[in-house]
């Protein structure tokens, strides 16, 4: 039991705890910031039942490990190697915000607006959409970085079965607004999500 209370668990939980707190509090803060407070909901924070469950699951794997088997989170390359893709995630996320700015929205536009356009360059020029592919390597990223084994399977399969079924339905909504110029967008640029065209 002490282990949970020892150095490996400490920093471990600490750079969890600090890199949700950072990733829901600067979503929200950016959107607020790019659209308008008034515009922005407590959705933003993108915190859902599911997503609560999932990291509870995370912390009670975390928990039963370092108490049965401790030695499991004392491989730091690899926890610093999760912290290095958690970091990473959460670049091109931010990345892709801030370049699409009011285009950006963390609901799928299913109307097209007049001030909707098509954003190409900066990271999107690399990926279509580097907000999942952000958020894809931050999740997955989170759970190595704790030696999680499971959830990290767990999370990696769960987050591109989300995104794989996400991307062609708000792809769907892009060809109905931007027609040609989105499909040839979409043959040269991947989606960002592994195994989504």
């Amino acid at each position: 039991m002490a282990a949970v209370f020892g150095y490996t668990a400490c920093r471990q939980l600490s750079q969890m705890l600090f890199a949700v707190i950072f990733f829901h509090v600067s979503e929200y803060g950016l959107a607020a910031s790019i659209h308008g407070r008034s515009n922005v909901t407590l959705q933003s924070l993108l915190i859902s039942k599911h997503y609560i469950i999932a990291m509870a699951c995370s912390l009670l794997e975390y928990l039963l490990e370092i108490i049965f088997l401790p030695r499991l989170k004392e491989l730091w390359w690899i926890s610093n190697f999760g912290l290095a893709m958690v970091i990473t995630g959460e670049i091109i996320r931010k990345m892709g915000i801030l370049t699409a700015g009011r285009a950006f929205t963390h609901l799928i536009k299913i109307y097209h607006e007049d001030d909707h356009k098509l954003v190409t360059h900066g990271i999107y020029s690399f990926v279509r959409h580097p907000g999942y592919c952000g958020f894809f390597i931050w999740s997955v990223g989170i759970q190595v970085m704790l030696l999680n084994p499971f959830c990290t399977v767990a999370f990696a399969v769960v987050v591109w079965r989300f995104f794989a079924e996400r991307i062609p339905y708000e792809e769907y909504f892009l060809r109905q607004f931007f027609g040609e110029e989105y499909e040839e967008y979409a043959r040269r640029v991947i989606s960002g999500v592994p195994f989504v065209k």
